[in-house]
């Protein structure tokens, strides 16, 4: 497979394990994939009556760093810039919101070692817990 598409595959694959572990946690998701020009968020979520952006870091066990420790500072402020720019999009300015991440570790066969939604991970400050 090559490695563009090993990686959507596996991007793919994380993202509806996180949005499972979202559901049951009573988020409802609302946008998959939302894109503009300044790029993507994965999941668009409510949790009750706060907006929840939502980054999905998936990992194989063994390649390369952890879920958490794969976001750089560059795409931490992304994340903030396009949360920003799709509550503008949706007249949402005056409502409470936040970024989230969800961690997923998969063994070597593919299958959920974890799958760890982390509420607010994102601030401006940087990714809390890593």
């Amino acid at each position: 497979m090559a490695r563009g598409s090993y990686r959507r595959a596996l991007g793919r694959q994380g993202e509806a394990l996180a949005e499972m572990a979202l559901r049951e946690k009573g988020y409802r998701v609302v946008a998959r994939n939302w894109r503009c020009r300044e790029g993507e968020v994965d999941l668009v979520a409510r949790d009750g009556a706060d907006w929840v952006f939502v980054e999905v870091r998936t990992r194989r066990l063994g390649e390369g760093p952890s879920p958490e420790e794969s976001l750089t500072r560059t795409k931490q402020q992304r994340l903030l810039r396009l949360a920003e720019v799709f509550l503008q999009a949706h007249g949402l300015q005056e409502v409470a919101w936040r970024v989230d991440v969800v961690a997923v570790e998969l063994d070597r066969q593919g299958r959920p070692l974890r799958v760890e939604v982390l509420a607010g991970a994102i601030t401006a400050e940087g990714v809390d817990g890593a």
